[in-house]
């Protein structure tokens, strides 16, 4: 009989396999990866433009381009596009990130002769029309007043400009910002980065010798080139930083804190990740049982570490009572504290371990999950090797190496500290 009181033996992820991708490119030099399964009639096709001529005085250009470039073209109007990819059963999405631009289309096989014409000619040809740009504007003033009403947005905008500036990874955004947008700038800046010198091209699905023609056909010619300058950005480490912005009305405080720190390039990325998992990384992390299940300041709190192309961060971030955030924060930092003078115990080490492998597994759920883990590398400028060696290093890492990553990289005294509320 099944005894139900006892758990499971751990089993550890032994092997994890990746798809990875064949690599093609068009006529005019446009690198295309594709990663197939033909499992199911679907394909994804990601069109992915670096973020490009960056300028402090314009910093709305990228996104606003991003946002507005299915909304009309010489040949067809923001609603016959929409029309005309919905009729397919098509669907069309657009996403920015401080260091790209992308636009995805996802749709059945069958369809890609009719629809990759109607993505052409929205990538060669956007108008960016005047009243489509005065809505836009009207639009993103209103959510921006309302987002400024709320203390974690307010504690995020702080956060990313304390660590970088005024750029595009930390620009302040301000309602003039918007004011100031104008179409001339927009049809600028699309013909700048939205050219085949400064894309590549992800497929995911069902995709055939057929289905490359087609994209080649569309995508490989009649496409002009710009001498665009891809954005750089240099950063350095400021030193504590303490920003506290009160709000006397306030019943919960936002609390952001973090440094920069090393991105997916550096060797000890891996060893850091799992050192995050442990501290907030996941609802069984340290800061969770103190803080939320212990405590009770709070109903979540998490930590991070993201990479950029340019530089990386760590950030621990949450919400409490007002009337706790000082005792919240005594006790963030007597957890990170601890991880950089005590030895992290084996039975929870191995219970993170499971956690990561498991998680890592569980992510490749389907083809476009293999292309979003492609991604990540890619972009970095790594190989599949960076996998292989995250995987070995969640296995073997010890108490003895996490310890030696926490004096390193959770450095206190260098910490941006952000508070919007009371504390």
């Amino acid at each position: 009989m099944l005894n139900r009181q006892q758990a499971p033996d751990f089993k550890q992820v032994s092997t994890i396999n990746f798809i990875q991708p064949e690599k093609k490119a068009l006529a005019n030099g446009v690198p295309v990866f594709t990663i197939f399964s033909g499992e199911q009639d679907l394909v994804r096709i990601e069109f992915i433009f670096d973020n490009v001529n960056w300028k402090v005085e314009k910093p709305l250009q990228a996104i606003a381009v991003n946002t507005l470039i299915n909304n009309g073209t010489t040949r067809l109007t923001a609603k016959e596009i929409a029309e005309q990819i919905d009729f397919y059963g098509a669907f069309f999405q657009t996403e920015y990130t401080q260091d790209q631009s992308t636009v995805t289309l996802y749709t059945l096989n069958k369809h890609l002769q009719s629809v990759l014409p109607i993505v052409k000619d929205v990538l060669s040809d956007s108008q960016f029309p005047q009243h489509e740009l005065d809505i836009y504007i009207q639009n993103q003033k209103q959510k921006l007043q309302v987002n400024l009403k709320k203390n974690d947005i307010l504690s995020r905008k702080e956060f990313a400009h304390a660590l970088f500036g005024d750029t595009a990874y930390g620009v302040d955004i301000q309602a003039k910002h918007y004011d100031e947008l104008k179409r001339e700038d927009l049809i600028g800046y699309f013909k700048a980065a939205y050219t085949p010198n400064n894309c590549t091209i992800i497929v995911s699905g069902k995709f055939d010798e057929t289905g490359f023609e087609l994209l080649n056909q569309n995508f490989g010619q009649h496409w002009e080139k710009s001498n665009a300058i891809k954005n750089v950005f240099n950063f350095s480490a400021t030193g504590k930083q303490v920003i506290y912005k009160e709000k006397p009305e306030a019943i919960q405080s936002a609390i952001r804190i973090g440094q920069l720190a090393i991105n997916r390039k550096h060797e000890d990325f891996p060893g850091l990740q799992i050192l995050n998992t442990i501290l907030g990384g996941y609802f069984g992390s340290r800061l969770m049982t103190n803080i939320r299940e212990d405590k009770g300041y709070t109903y979540g709190i998490g930590s991070g570490i993201s990479s950029l192309q340019q530089a990386g961060y760590l950030f621990i971030s949450t919400e409490v009572g007002a009337d706790v955030c000082a005792a919240a924060l005594t006790e963030i930092y007597k957890e990170i504290a601890t991880l950089k003078t005590t030895p992290v115990g084996e039975e929870e080490l191995n219970l993170v371990r499971n956690y990561m492998l498991g998680s890592m597994l569980g992510s490749l759920e389907n083809v476009f999950s293999h292309a979003d883990k492609f991604k990540n590398i890619y972009f970095a400028g790594l190989d599949y090797s960076y996998y292989a060696k995250y995987i070995e290093k969640v296995k073997s890492i010890t108490a003895e190496e996490l310890l030696a990553l926490a004096n390193k990289y959770l450095t206190t005294d260098s910490f941006t500290e952000v508070v919007i509320g009371k504390k």
